[in-house]
């Protein structure tokens, strides 16, 4: 017959097995993610809610997320590695830090041209939205065919109106890497030049800021992605319709290779110690409420192919849809090198 002494410590042993357990027993998942967006707070609660996974986030930028995986190496704790620009996801892919998998799933939902294929051992990563790189005009000042192309941005014709961001931005070097597989490297350098020469003052601020100065008439025109401007069209904010009425949007090379389309993407990382957790979070992206809520929380264009859209501004700015360039990431990634310097060359800071 046990104690009543005893008792108490058999208690507290028991608890402590319990809880060991428990911690035994909970599902987690590291995400390491380079999206900033407030409204993907919702798409991760969401996740933990329908499986009981519970998500461990590190946020930085695309290069810090790389730069940190590099320096853990096989140490990572990361699962799963979520980027927003194609260039660096086609520089991880060539950098190893991706870990193939097969889902049926993903790889029916996701069209081909938004997937990386390694071969028999399955897929590195998949994209799960999009955002085109469009350009907004002051409608008062500039002729819609005078800015219908990229290329048309760095003609004479457009001298004092162009604002844009740091030309090494992310968003601005994947489009001049594109640019530059089109034209090839001496015209994509002289075109940067003519970007340059245009500026109507140096870049500086982010695409919204780009979008305010065309509207107030310090720029005339201005390179933004779409959902930065879907912000603005969807915002009762007075100041904001004020914007609207101002400027209007083009979507560049509709005659020729199509308009240059970023996207966010994720891979399982290479040294995952929950693999079954990431796969299941990757193909969780790829569902419908998690695909609409990418359009419906930040504005983008979902990956999978027939989902109903419910985001009057998406259906405003691309009307029947537009055609979009058809760029692996890798070549993205293989060219940003020689374009950043080329940048440097013309002073495009």
């Amino acid at each position: 017959m046990l104690s009543n002494s005893f008792l108490p410590r058999l208690t507290a042993i028991s608890l402590v097995c319990l809880a060991g357990l428990a911690a035994a027993q909970e599902q987690t998942l590291n995400l390491y993610s380079a999206r900033h967006y407030q409204t993907d707070e919702a798409l991760y609660a969401n996740f933990s809610k329908a499986t009981g996974i519970r998500i461990n986030r590190v946020d930085a930028d695309d290069a810090g997320i790389l730069a940190r995986l590099k320096a853990e190496g096989a140490s990572s704790a990361a699962d799963v590695i979520l980027l927003v620009d194609a260039a660096r996801l086609g520089k991880a892919d060539i950098d190893g830090l991706f870990r193939p998998i097969k889902s049926a799933q993903l790889e029916a939902l996701i069209p081909a041209a938004l997937h990386a294929k390694a071969g028999p051992e399955g897929v590195t990563w998949f994209g799960f939205s999009t955002r085109a790189r469009v350009v907004v005009y002051d409608k008062s000042r500039v002729k819609k065919t005078d800015v219908d192309s990229y290329e048309a941005l760095g003609e004479p014709k457009n001298k004092g109106l162009l604002c844009t961001r740091s030309g090494s931005h992310p968003y601005n070097l994947s489009l001049f890497s594109a640019v530059n597989e089109h034209l090839g490297d001496a015209k994509t350098e002289a075109w940067l030049k003519g970007l340059v020469s245009n500026m109507a003052r140096a870049p500086k601020g982010g695409d919204t800021d780009q979008i305010k100065g065309v509207a107030s008439g310090e720029c005339g025109v201005a390179l933004t992605n779409s959902y930065y401007l879907a912000r603005l069209m969807r915002s009762a904010a007075p100041e904001d319709k004020a914007i609207m009425a101002k400027i209007d949007v083009v979507f560049p090379n509709q005659q020729s290779w199509g308009t240059h389309v970023n996207l966010a993407g994720a891979g399982v990382a290479r040294h995952s110690k929950n693999l079954a957790n990431a796969v299941k979070f990757m193909e969780y992206l790829a569902s419908p409420g998690a695909q609409n809520y990418f359009a419906e929380g930040n504005n983008e264009w979902p990956a999978v192919i027939g989902l109903k859209l419910n985001n009057p501004a998406l259906q405003a700015m691309a009307g029947n849809g537009f055609k979009a360039e058809n760029m692996a990431a890798s070549v993205l990634a293989n060219n940003q090198t020689k374009v950043q310097q080329m940048l440097d060359r013309v002073g495009y800071k």
